[in-house]
């Protein structure tokens, strides 16, 4: 019973060997992760289109959440800035100007998000996630990086810009009131953020974000920034978020699902990603399922207590380790932080000015444009490279939904083009072995007119049979020197009764070419699958070697019977020479 407990409940399992030397670590870890989360909280709601307080309540209730459940001890969960953006993207257009309703609408949608990853944990659906490749992945959160950007225009330039998430309509619609910008307003946040990447540079130990907040809101309290026109925070309501219950109709529910799957599958991936990082560091294991399971139980818990959708953030995480978490403490440590804040904290962000807030999101999802990805799918996988630039020039165009959405399906239909199509190969022997390689690859190997040697490097099914014959088809039948064809099968794991029926069918063309046909490197599961079918019974036990060469070797055997009882010298007597393959590489 206290097992399967401790199975459920990770936090449980960690706290049976917990010690002083751990609560030292978790507690100085804890600390600097809830004074750092913050200012990037409220600087996060924003982006979400919520008032910032909203990032506090964010960075609460799911903490306590994730600790309990999550099986990572270092990754730090609250608001991140994609995440963010991406309520941004599914709440605005149904919100229609209503600050009401665009707060229900993320509460119910940080619902959703919660439900579906507690589902997919539970019905063990991590392998979803796979779906996502990491291409993808660089090209959307590349590109979401930039409109995250420079949505905060409006609050560095100081003038009222519409929310959008085109580049070009943010852009067209700043130039448009260049003469209404504010110089304080820029000057205060241009110095935001050259302090923060001074400071990221000298030390990352030091809160940046936490700094340039204090010395920006001392500058507007001090000199009286927001009476010159500095647009500031204002009044932050103080105490513990609200128990409520997210009132939405099915129809909004449905117009949700996009979002949701999106926020959940997106979520998800950026934080067993850095998860697994400190994982491996640090010795111990994750389960992705159990992962889903606490940050569903995180977002379902939060959105009864005001908080938008949650996943566990790089940078944050990155200070979580490096501050020394060792269980998942810490991050209750880190709730408490943010509870004290709100309780007593809250008068003293009336002065924040938003342009520093603008500044702490500008420098974060800086280092998420990833250059160094896409020279490296340069150099490794110009396919990869096209679909990370597909991604990215789509969601700048279409939309941050479609843009994901646009990825997926694009990487799907290349993994069914790859599927169907794949790498094969005609064969020879290496000078002096029994070795058997490629010939495009080894134009030294030796061939023979007599035999030849084929071999493809997949699954054999319903989805690839055609180039399976395809291959199998490139052999000249009316060769009269081809006696045998020998199929290397050893790399085919797996075959069904659509490959069966080709298999047949390749038999019966060999023997009408009075060809013989040899089957190398029989698996134990494709043996049964073509016994049952009744390949081997038509080809004949006889025909099945362990090894290729010694399929080639039965061959040339039986050619020389076959030529000695007809009383003629057979081709390969007369080509026992053996000749190197005339292929190009």
């Amino acid at each position: 019973m206290l097992a399967r407990l401790r199975d459920a409940l990770p936090l449980l399992d960690q706290l049976t060997q917990y010690s002083a030397d751990h609560l030292k670590s978790d507690l100085s870890a804890g600390l600097t992760v809830g004074v750092m989360l913050i200012p990037q909280g409220m600087a996060y709601a924003l982006i979400a289109g919520l008032p910032p307080i909203y990032g506090l309540y964010a960075s609460l209730i799911p903490l306590l959440g994730y600790a309990i459940f999550g099986t990572s001890r270092q990754l730090a969960v609250g608001p991140v800035a994609i995440v963010s953006l991406l309520v941004a993207a599914s709440v605005a257009p149904m919100a229609e100007g209503d600050p009401n309703r665009y707060i229900m609408l993320a509460l119910t949608l940080t619902l959703m998000v919660g439900v579906l990853q507690l589902a997919m944990g539970l019905l063990r659906f991590g392998f979803l996630v796979n779906f996502l490749s990491h291409p993808v992945l660089s090209g959307f959160t590349s590109a979401a990086a930039l409109v995250i950007g420079f949505s905060q225009l409006k609050h560095l330039l100081g003038v009222d810009i519409e929310r959008s998430n085109y580049i070009h309509e943010i852009l067209w619609a700043a130039a448009q009131q260049w003469e209404a910008i504010h110089l304080p307003t820029v000057m205060l946040g241009v110095v935001g953020i050259i302090i923060l990447l001074m400071l990221k540079r000298w030390s990352k130990a030091i809160p940046g974000a936490l700094v340039v907040v204090v010395l920006g809101t001392g500058a507007i309290w001090l000199f009286g920034g927001n009476q010159a026109g500095v647009s500031i925070v204002g009044e932050v309501p103080g105490g513990l978020p609200r128990f409520v219950i997210p009132a939405f109709s099915w129809a909004d529910v449905q117009a949700l699902i996009p979002g949701a799957l999106t926020i959940s599958l997106i979520g998800f991936m950026e934080s067993i990603a850095v998860a697994k990082v400190y994982a491996r560091r640090n010795g111990y294991s994750l389960d992705a399922n159990k992962e889903l399971v606490g940050l569903g139980v995180a977002n379902m818990a939060g959105a009864f207590f005001q908080s938008y959708p949650t996943t566990g953030g790089f940078s944050r995480t990155a200070v979580n380790a490096d501050a020394g978490a060792k269980t998942n403490v810490a991050g209750i440590i880190s709730a408490v932080v943010i509870a004290l804040t709100l309780l007593f904290l809250t008068p003293l962000f009336y002065y924040m000015p938003n342009a520093i807030l603008a500044s702490i999101v500008m420098v974060a999802v800086a280092g998420l444009v990833d250059w160094e990805e896409a020279m490296y799918l340069w150099r490794v996988d110009r396919r990869d490279l096209a679909l990370m630039a597909l991604t990215f020039v789509a969601t700048l165009t279409l939309g941050i939904e479609e843009g994901i959405l646009a990825g997926v399906i694009v990487s799907l239909v290349a993994i069914i083009y790859q599927s169907a199509t794949p790498h094969t190969a005609i064969m020879g022997r290496l000078p002096d072995s029994t070795t058997y390689r490629n010939l495009k690859r080894s134009p030294n190997a030796i061939t023979r007119a007599d035999v030849m040697i084929v071999r493809m490097d997949a699954a054999l099914y319903f989805a690839n049979v055609s180039t399976f014959k395809d291959l199998v088809s490139e052999i000249d039948m009316n060769n009269d020197a081809l006696r045998a064809i020998v199929i290397d099968m050893y790399p085919v794991n797996r075959v069904d009764s659509t490959a069966a029926h080709a298999l047949h069918e390749i038999i019966a063309v060999c023997h009408e070419n009075g060809i013989d046909l040899y089957l190398a490197g029989l698996k134990g599961p494709v043996h049964d699958v073509l016994s049952r079918a009744g390949v081997i019974h038509e080809l004949g036990p006889q025909h099945l070697f362990h090894e290729v060469h010694a399929a080639v070797q039965a061959a040339e055997a039986a050619h020389r019977s076959d030529a000695s009882g007809n009383g003629t010298a057979s081709d390969t007597e007369r080509s026992e020479t053996e000749r190197p393959a005339e292929v190009s590489s």
